[in-house]
């Protein structure tokens, strides 16, 4: 039996008809059209589907819709704030941390819950912090590279690696 859901994503309230059986990655790209999040295995393995509810990372293919009312949903179409990137996106442009990009929105997002909560991270923690998400293009040096530029450029550090 079908359920009227109400999902804060984004900021904004959003009203859908779900079936109760509906992960929260199929109503994000199915039913509001946000398709940052990636079906990629739907088994909670790749990270591709991750998306922030409460400031935490959280596979999306394996939450139900109806379990994320009330809370706070962010995904990668959330970050940019009046046409202008998030740093975390705009690093990942400039140090050419993706190439598919199917990887990328799971990245930035468990990156941004990592310096939201630690704002200076080692280069070790930013390794575990997106050690859930897969990317077969990269070999996640750029990736690691790009984190941590943001977290030198927030503290305004200009250390070695900053300079870089």
């Amino acid at each position: 039996m079908k359920k009227l859901i109400t999902l804060i994503v984004n900021g904004e309230p959003h009203d859908v008809v779900v079936e109760p059986r509906m992960t929260l990655l199929d109503v994000l790209r199915d039913n509001l059209g946000l398709t940052g999040a990636k079906k990629g295995c739907s088994l909670g393995n790749c990270g591709s589907c991750t998306v922030l509810i409460d400031g935490k990372p959280v596979l999306s293919c394996l939450l139900l819709a109806i379990e994320a009312q009330g809370k706070d949903i962010v995904t990668i179409e959330g970050l940019a704030k009046n046409g202008q990137l998030h740093p975390l996106q705009q690093a990942f442009i400039d140090y050419s941390a993706f190439q598919c990009g199917f990887c990328a929105p799971g990245m930035i997002l468990s990156a941004k819950a990592l310096l939201d909560n630690n704002p200076q991270p080692t280069e070790e923690e930013v390794k575990e912090a997106i050690s859930g998400n897969l990317c077969r293009c990269t070999g996640y040096i750029e990736i690691v590279e790009a984190i941590l530029k943001v977290a030198c450029s927030e503290r305004g550090d200009e250390g070695t690696f900053c300079s870089r």
